[in-house]
């Protein structure tokens, strides 16, 4: 798979076989996905692989307090700005009326959007889960460092044929995450990622992008 296919054909996958993935696969992909930049090299991610047992009883914790309608925790870091001002909010709009309305829910039918959102504490069945930490001194460049390590990982889950889905919702869930995992208190847990072998008879609505010169601007000779 050369890195065109790889960029287009990267996306969030919301559904997964439970075929396992191989260990040997992910040490391949974090290996090389070690190389991302970072300004200095100073590499500020942290990254914790679940499978198995723990990735289980993360998903049991998770899904119980969801069923008792715990609140989420406190926010950690703000996900997005109070307000959207355009053309991003209108962006993050179309985006979830054409997530949900490939899920048949109308935009007013709020129970079926979060039964439908649920499905995050579940990996989306995913085998396999990352999740991403930095330290809390950290600033915005070392989360733009951050965000090129992570885009690398889901690049190179590709090239083995594997999908992903990037999930800041877990930051909803630190605690439960801290509790299974047990990070140093320095670390603040900024998202998860599911990452599996796709189940193909999920339907899914591919979201669209920006024309290029909405966000691309050329300067010179062109």
């Amino acid at each position: 798979m050369d890195i065109y296919e790889a960029v287009t054909s990267r996306r969030a996958v919301r559904g997964f076989t439970d075929r396992p993935v191989p260990r040997e696969a992910l040490e391949r992909v974090l290996s090389a996905a070690a190389w991302a930049p970072s300004a200095s090299n100073i590499q500020p991610w942290h990254a914790y692989v679940l499978t198995d047992a723990p990735l289980a009883e993360l998903k049991k914790h998770a899904g119980e307090r969801l069923v008792a309608g715990d609140p989420w925790d406190e926010p950690e870091y703000e996900q997005y700005p109070p307000t959207l001002k355009s053309p991003y909010g209108e962006r993050r709009s179309a985006f979830g009326a054409q997530r949900y309305g490939a899920l048949g829910i109308a935009r007013e039918d709020l129970d079926a959007r979060q039964r439908a959102a649920a499905a995050n504490w579940d990996c989306f069945g995913a085998p396999a889960a990352l999740f991403c930490y930095i330290d809390r001194d950290m600033g915005p460049a070392q989360w733009s460092d951050v965000g090129m390590y992570l885009q690398t990982v889901m690049l190179l889950l590709r090239a083995e044929g594997l999908h992903s889905c990037p999930q800041m919702a877990w930051a909803k869930y630190h605690r439960t995450v801290a509790e299974v995992l047990s990070p140093p208190d320095e670390l603040l847990l900024f998202c998860g990622m599911s990452i599996g072998f796709e189940d193909v008879t999920v339907d899914y609505a591919r979201t669209g992008r920006a024309p290029l010169d909405e966000t691309v601007t050329f300067v010179g000779g062109y």
